[in-house]
């Protein structure tokens, strides 16, 4: 791991939902190789205790921006936001995100589109903010942290996968697009995680929620060790990375049919 924290040391790393989850532990580690952070999410109380926690005891610098992402605005004031303080962004994290459990037909449809707007539309708009500075400087690295979900269709989470397939296509695309320019896009890939995603899912009751779950730290650490290793995405956890292979062997209609068995709600009394 001494590789990857080592990549960024003295640099400076902007994180998106770094107020929880996977999006702290990243922080943490991050912080941990010496690396200056830009943590922004919607909670200022959390964002404002991670930080001054990690400045005091890792000695780095760190701003924090409390900002909602399903906001369309937001992406141009955290570049502004980066300009003022006159801090150069060496490490662009995509990591806000989430995802709303249930029949789509009776969903909020706000809601879904909320999550469109943060899990994807978010993304693209931070990168082409932040992109042509790394192109001018042939130098930066951009995590976008994808999902297991983005390697097939899942019922009952719908658009929530399906903007994770979106991560992971555009993060690989890029990854061969700029890597030319000496920049680095790699799409991290976790499966069942230890964080509040499930709790703000509404899929918390789920077998695959509370079973085998990953600590957000050690997706973070094999995130990182990915991006700094040039690869175009990683896949946590040696069985989820089997399920994501083994699939490719199982036609479509069948991989799907049986995420349906495991999502379906349970019936109504």
């Amino acid at each position: 791991m001494a590789k990857s924290i080592d990549t960024w040391q003295g640099k400076w790393a902007l994180v998106t939902g770094a107020s929880a989850g996977i999006g702290k532990a990243l922080a943490e580690e991050l912080a941990a190789g010496g690396t200056n952070l830009v943590l922004t999410a919607r909670r200022r109380e959390r964002l404002e205790e991670l930080a001054k926690t990690l400045s005091t005891t890792r000695k780095i610098r760190t701003e924090v921006l409390a900002a909602d992402l399903a906001d369309p605005t937001v992406p141009e004031k955290i570049l502004a936001f980066t300009h003022g303080k006159n801090i150069q962004v060496d490490l662009l994290i995509n990591n806000a995100g989430f995802g709303a459990y249930g029949e789509f037909a009776t969903s909020d449809r706000s809601r879904q589109l909320e999550m469109v707007q943060v899990n994807c539309a978010a993304v693209v708009n931070l990168t082409h903010l932040f992109v042509p500075a790394m192109i001018d400087r042939h130098s930066g690295d951009i995590l976008i942290v994808a999902s297991t979900a983005a390697f097939q269709a899942v019922p009952y989470i719908s658009t929530y996968a399906a903007t994770k397939a979106f991560d992971l296509s555009f993060a690989e695309g890029l990854a061969e697009e700029l890597r030319p320019y000496g920049i680095r896009v790699c799409a991290l890939c976790p499966g069942s995680t230890q964080s509040e995603f499930h709790q703000v899912a509404n899929q918390s009751h789920l077998p695959s929620s509370n079973k085998r779950r990953e600590s957000a730290e050690k997706v973070a650490r094999t995130g990182l060790r990915a991006l700094a290793g040039g690869r175009s995405y990683v896949i946590s956890g040696a069985g989820n990375y089997l399920g994501a292979q083994v699939q490719r062997l199982v036609p479509r209609r069948v991989v799907t049919s049986i995420a349906a068995k495991l999502f379906r709600p349970p019936a109504k009394p």
